[in-house]
């Protein structure tokens, strides 16, 4: 369990999270649902859509106020571009047990990594594997890969956010009583530096949630060699697939076969002489 800090109370908690809370429902064609014990008594609900097992494989934290079934009609828009996409909740959460809070979140996120991983490797499945953070998924994701930067192939990140503080005053959300600072938060800016993995950030342009400073930021600290910052034209925070459409499934499918190697000519060469 993440050590507890001012954001663990009762307060804190009351405005930063918004679960929507549902029961377990059947699992669309292509997919499973797994239910991934993080404590003793407390299970997270997750749902796996398979391309193919050989394929590589997104991990993917969503937005808050947002549960996995949500996503039910965007997995197979991964599919069609041969990504396995496997979406997590948070507890309290969709079909989650317990109740969200800030050390849950990182903590369970980090036991989620490791029992997913598991699954996906006694499952057969390839070991390329992606994390992928929306919004506040965004502080999964790069809790993860800063701690795991080795297991993992590259990071997306879309509608990120690297301070914490500044997204709380723009929630109306007042921590002043708290004493807290950047540190006692997320702290996204500072831990994506240990990140090395290929990165790939998206952001709407007209983001007034989430400014686009901050996506700027989170790519200016990142600490891969290789990175990239992606701005939609006309996109707010909740919009990049309605205005990107199929180019926005493209472009990380784009990012995802480059460093997987896919585009390498040797690869394409071998699967001509194959097909012939």
């Amino acid at each position: 369990m993440t050590e507890k800090t001012p954001l663990d109370s009762p307060e804190a908690q009351q405005l930063l999270f918004h679960p929507k809370v549902t029961r377990e429902t059947s699992a669309p064609e292509h997919a499973v649902n797994i239910n991934v014990e993080v404590e003793p008594g407390i299970h997270i609900g997750c749902r796996l859509f398979t391309a193919d097992p050989k394929a590589p494989t997104i991990i993917f934290f969503h937005g808050n106020g947002e549960i996995v079934q949500d996503y039910d009609e965007i997995g197979p828009l991964y599919l069609r571009q041969n990504i396995n996409f496997l979406i997590t909740d948070f507890r309290g959460y969709g079909w989650s047990d317990g109740t969200p809070s800030f050390s849950a979140l990182l903590g369970d996120s980090l036991v989620l990594f490791k029992e997913l991983k598991k699954y996906l490797s006694e499952n057969q499945y390839s070991p390329i594997l992606f994390l992928m953070g929306r919004s506040l998924g965004s502080a999964c994701a790069i809790e993860i890969a800063s701690k795991h930067d080795r297991e993992i192939s590259g990071l997306i990140i879309e509608s990120g956010f690297a301070e914490t503080l500044p997204l709380a005053r723009t929630l109306g959300i007042d921590l002043s009583s708290l004493s807290i600072s950047e540190e006692d938060t997320f702290n996204n800016g500072h831990k994506i530096q240990q990140v090395t993995k290929p990165t790939f950030l998206l952001h709407g342009q007209l983001d007034t949630l989430i400014p686009l400073w901050q996506a700027e930021k989170l790519h200016a600290e990142c600490g891969a060699r290789s990175k990239e910052l992606q701005v939609v034209p006309g996109a707010d925070h909740n919009s990049l697939i309605a205005i990107g459409g199929m180019y926005y499934f493209q472009a990380i499918k784009q990012f995802i076969d480059k460093v997987s190697g896919e585009n390498d000519w040797r690869k394409r060469r071998k699967k001509y002489k194959n097909d012939m």
